[in-house]
C-alpha cells in the first residue's frame, strides 16, 4: 500500500475519533478562564473558530485538533533526518498519535497542543532553511506564550556546544524578555514532588515510552551524540525534574519539549535493532510490541473513559471529571425555563458557555450523588448518576 495513503489513512482517522469525541467533553473551569480571561494568542485563535462556526464545543475545540493533524505531518517530515525506511516513519506517526498526553493535547484547550505544533515548526524550518528564519520565529515566540522561555533556555546550552555565540546571544535575550513579560515560575517552599512528577510523566507518554526516552536522552549524552532535539528534550526535562524538588510543576508545559525528542528515540531503537544478528532481535520485539499494546489500550481508555464511572463509588475520582457534567447540567436547567443561575464560581464560568448566565434568581446548589432529594437535577453516564444539584427559586420580595 503507499505510503501516503497510510500516512493520510492514520491521520484520518484519529482525526475522526476526536471530532467525535468532542461531543462528549463539557468546557473545564481552566478552558473558560482561558476563553474569557486575558487575552492570548490562543484565545484569539479559539475566539475566532466560534466566530465562524458558533459558541459550541466543536468550534472550542477544533482549533487543538487543527494544531495535532499539522503536529504528526511536521513530525512525519522532521523525521525523514531520523528514520531511512518509510514503513518505520509510519510507525513512528502511530506511536504519536496513540500518546496519552498527544490525545489529551488534541482536544484540551490548552498551550501544550499549540507547544507541539510551534516546536515541530521550528525544528522543520531549522532543518529545511537558513537560520535567519528560525532566528524571526524565535522572536515571535517570545511574545506568544511563557512556556517558550524553556525553549530559549535549551538553546542556550546548544549554542554554547555549537559554539554559535550569536545564536547564545539571541536567545538569551530572548528568555530575559520572557522573564521579563511573563516573570518565572518559580515559587512556595521545598517540597519534593519528584515521585509525582515522575508519575505523571509516565501516564503522558506511558512507562515504556517514557523510560525509554530517558534511556536514549542518557545514552546519547554518554556517546556525545547529541544535536538540537536532543539539547531541547533533555535540558527541559532535567529543568522540570530539578523544579519539581521544590514545587509541584505544571506538567503541560515540560513534556511537548520531551514529546518532540520521538524522532531520535526511533532513530536510536532502530539502529540498535538493526545491528543485532536476527536471533538476538527479539527483546526489541517484544519491548516494542508491548509498547504499541499499551499505547493502544491507554488511547481507549483516553477515549472512552466514562466507561471508568461503572467502578468508581466517588464519581470525582474519575481522571477526566472536571471535563464532564457543564454541558449535560446545562442542558437539563434549560428544560426547566432556566437560563441564569447563582453557583460556584468554577460552574457559573462553565455554564456561561453553554447560555446559562449568572444570576440571583436561582439558585444551584450541589448535593451528594446519593441524596434523594426530589425535583434535584442529575447528570448521568452509563446508568450512573455523577453529579446532583437542587435548584432553588429566590424570593427576591
Amino acid at each position: 500500500m503507499n505510503h501516503r495513503l497510510i500516512l493520510f489513512l492514520i491521520i484520518g482517522i484519529d482525526a475522526i475519533v476526536l471530532l467525535f469525541k468532542i461531543s462528549e467533553l463539557s468546557i473545564s473551569y481552566y478552558e473558560s478562564l482561558l476563553l474569557y480571561g486575558d487575552v492570548t494568542l490562543l484565545q484569539l485563535i479559539i475566539k475566532f473558530s466560534i466566530s465562524l462556526f458558533g459558541e459550541n464545543d466543536f468550534a472550542l475545540r477544533l482549533p487543538m485538533i487543527l494544531f495535532h493533524i499539522l503536529s504528526t505531518l511536521l513530525l512525519y517530515t522532521i523525521s525523514k533526518e531520523y528514520i531511512s525506511k518509510i514503513r518505520n516513519r509510519l510507525w513512528l506517526v502511530l506511536v504519536f498519535v496513540l500518546l496519552p498526553g498527544v490525545i489529551s493535547s488534541a482536544i484540551v484547550v490548552n498551550s501544550a497542543g499549540m507547544v507541539i505544533f510551534a516546536l515541530l515548526l521550528f525544528l522543520f524550518i531549522y532543518q529545511k532553511f537558513d537560520l535567519k528564519y528560525s532566528y524571526f520565529l524565535l522572536f515571535i515566540y517570545a511574545f506568544i506564550e511563557s512556556s517558550f522561555g524553556y525553549l530559549f533556555f535549551s538553546l542556550m546550552f546548544f549554542s554554547i556546544y555549537q559554539k554559535n555565540y550569536k545564536f547564545l546571544g539571541f536567545n538569551t535575550l530572548l528568555l530575559v524578555i520572557s522573564i521579563y513579560l511573563y516573570g518565572t515560575n518559580i515559587s512556595g517552599t521545598p517540597s519534593g514532588h519528584l515521585l509525582d512528577t515522575l508519575g505523571i510523566y509516565a501516564a503522558v507518554f506511558t512507562p515504556i515510552v517514557f523510560i525509554y526516552i530517558f534511556f536514549m536522552l542518557y545514552r546519547h549524552l554518554l556517546i556525545k551524540d547529541l544535536d538540537i532535539i536532543w539539547f531541547i528534550a533533555s535540558v527541559t526535562l532535567a529543568l522540570s525534574l530539578i523544579l519539581s524538588f521544590r514545587q509541584r510543576i505544571y506538567i503541560e508545559n515540560f513534556a511537548p519539549y520531551i514529546i518532540i525528542a520521538l524522532p531520535l528515540a526511533a532513530q536510536t531503537f532502530y539502529s540498535s535493532y538493526r545491528v543485532r544478528l536476527r536471533n538476538f532481535r527479539t527483546n526489541y520485539r517484544v519491548i516494542f510490541v508491548t509498547a504499541i499494546v499499551f499505547l493502544f489500550v491507554n488511547a481507549f481508555v483516553v477515549l472512552f473513559n466514562k466507561e471508568i464511572y461503572r467502578f468508581l463509588d466517588n464519581p470525582k475520582k474519575h481522571f477526566a471529571y472536571k471535563m464532564h457534567i457543564a454541558k449535560e447540567l446545562a442542558l437539563e436547567l434549560k428544560k426547566r425555563d432556566i437560563y441564569c443561575v447563582s453557583s460556584t464560581e468554577r460552574m457559573s464560568n462553565r455554564l456561561k458557555f453553554y447560555g446559562i448566565n449568572s444570576c440571583k434568581e436561582y439558585k444551584l446548589s450541589k448535593l451528594l450523588v446519593d441524596s434523594s432529594i426530589s425535583g434535584s437535577v442529575t447528570v448521568s453516564y452509563v446508568n450512573r448518576v455523577v453529579y446532583r444539584a437542587n435548584v432553588t427559586k429566590i424570593n427576591s420580595e
